[in-house]
């Protein structure tokens, strides 16, 4: 409804003014009369009306003066003039302020009825506008939020290749030049686990936070992984490591300074990888940011440590173990016991094939490819509750057998899954193509009602069913317009609509592509 301020020196004008337009619509009600303008200034500061009838001469503060002030504070508000004095000099200084409505008294009622439907329908209008941009701008914000952690999760788990930080740039329309990985960790600060609200609330905290304390910089947060956060910090200057120290100090400073303000009832350490100056490189960012967090569990008087060349190098042939990680990752992910354990072998000869290597070394290798093993399961929709954290050891040859064990229960997890889960979500998946094909469908649309992150329904599609999701769907649309095309009475556009495609052209050209004749040969051939 739509609040209107009456203002004239006249009480009965005013009161006629108010009977016409109260009882003209349910969208509009008078909420307030002024008696001049001084009055209408506090009146319309205190009430906030969408529409003002002013007056034009009156005593004091006239009509003119009155929307001066008013419109300096509040620009929204859209007034009507009324006068007695048709002049043109009136009319030219009330347009200056952008008002557009002009009536003269005495006033018939069908002018006055009139100009407030003109007001009236270009503030819904304006309205409407606002809404659909503000749920576009929502939208927009949770498709990019989904983005930033499938990206993010991707580079940790390095299955991103040839994307360069051009591209980034192009995406966030900033030059970047380098990247690194901040993760965050909020532990306990009693024994046991974390409430799962306290981690949302956590979650929620960060990325809130992190719009503010990144200034120099964008950011990516990636999804919550037993109780870590991985954030991908993207540098629009090529840091030096020492200026990099300062501005990651800066920022971690100012994060922590905001956590104890909210009071979250976590303890928070964060560990801090080097930049790299190339996005498949981020990954290497990640396992530094790992060994970080794990070094800051031996001091606990630390709340954020930076990785060094020598905690990086504590790791035996790094390049060569990450690798090793990503085909055992990739195994997993397929459920093949005897890949993955020919691949684990390999993993263990490179991380033992080292005379420095101790058994501290070893767990703390373990230890971080059971986080991204974990983090896979998250994202896949596999909920597993067993801890694969391996319990202080000293011998190394029981370190490894523990390990094998708990990366076989991983395997055999992930096979359950993909034999009956999986195969029950595709199903759904499917299902759901097939009834909203004429939709606008994305695969977001879809993995989001299956409760399955978008890269992996996408990489699950591929790997049952032989075919990306976009041919899926687009299989699914032709099908479907070779058989409406039978129909003589709907016309190609009318089809093209139909089945889900908004340019005529584009669903020729997909048509030809996948039958080998235009939409209008092939039903020349059909019918006939």
């Amino acid at each position: 409804m739509l609040k209107i301020l009456i203002v004239d020196d006249e009480v009965l004008e005013r009161k006629a003014l108010t009977k016409i337009i109260n009882g003209s619509s349910e969208n509009v009600m008078v909420i307030g009369e002024a008696p001049n303008g001084r009055k209408a200034i506090e009146m319309a500061r205190e009430l906030k009306p969408d529409i003002i009838f002013m007056d034009i001469k009156m005593p004091g503060i006239d009509g003119v003066q009155a929307v001066k002030e008013i419109k300096s504070t509040d620009h929204h508000t859209r007034f009507i003039m009324v006068s007695a004095f048709n002049t043109f000099e009136y009319a030219k200084e009330v347009m200056r302020q952008g008002v557009k409505e002009y009536i003269l008294k005495p006033s018939r009622k069908q002018d006055i009825l009139e100009s407030l439907q003109r007001i009236s329908d270009e503030i819904f209008e304006e309205r409407k506008s606002m809404k659909e941009k503000q749920s576009l701008m929502e939208n927009l914000d949770r498709a990019v939020s989904i983005a930033q952690k499938e990206w993010v999760s991707s580079l940790i788990l390095n299955q991103v290749q040839d994307i360069s930080f051009d591209e980034w740039s192009q995406l966030l329309g900033v030059e970047i030049t380098s990247g690194y990985i901040m993760l965050f960790s909020a532990l306990p600060k009693e024994k046991g686990e974390l409430d799962i609200h306290v981690k949302q609330n956590f979650y929620l905290w960060l990325k809130d936070v992190l719009k503010s304390a990144v200034k120099k910089e964008e950011f990516m947060i990636g999804p919550m992984t037993d109780s870590q956060v991985p954030v991908l910090v993207l540098c629009k200057e090529l840091p030096e490591r020492v200026h990099f120290k300062t501005s990651a100090q800066q920022t971690i400073e100012s994060l922590f300074s905001s956590f104890q303000k909210n009071q979250i009832n976590v303890e928070l350490k964060i560990g801090v990888g080097l930049p790299y100056c190339h996005g498949h490189e981020l990954n290497k960012s990640y396992h530094e940011a790992v060994v970080a967090l794990q070094h800051l569990s031996k001091t606990p008087n630390r709340k954020y440590l930076f990785s060094s060349k020598q905690g990086a190098a504590e790791l035996p042939s790094v390049s060569d173990v990450l690798e090793i990680e990503k085909k055992l990752l990739d195994g997993v992910r397929q459920g093949d016991i005897n890949q993955v354990m020919f691949i684990f072998d390999s993993f263990v000869t490179k991380l033992t094939g080292n005379k420095e290597v101790n058994a501290t070394i070893v767990k703390k290798s373990f230890d971080e490819l059971f986080i991204l093993l974990s983090r896979m399961m998250h994202d896949l929709g596999i909920h597993f509750e067993g801890s694969l954290i391996i319990d202080e050891a000293e011998d190394i040859n029981l370190i490894l057998e523990k390990g094998k064990a708990n990366l076989l229960t991983v395997v055999k997890h992930v096979q359950l899954w993909r034999n009956n889960h999986a195969k029950g979500m595709l199903h759904r998946a499917k299902e759901y193509i097939e009834i909203h094909y004429a939709d606008s469908i994305t695969l977001e649309h879809v993995a989001e009602y299956v409760e399955l992150s978008p890269f992996y329904l996408s990489k699950l599609f591929k790997d049952r069913f032989g075919m990306t999701f976009i041919d899926y769907v687009t299989e699914i649309r032709i099908k479907q317009a070779k058989l409406e095309m039978v129909d003589a009475s709907k016309s190609l556009k009318e089809i093209c609509y139909s089945v889900g495609y908004k340019d005529p052209n584009y669903f020729s050209r997909v048509f030809k592509k996948q039958t080998g004749l235009s939409p209008t040969e092939f039903r020349r051939e059909t019918v006939c």
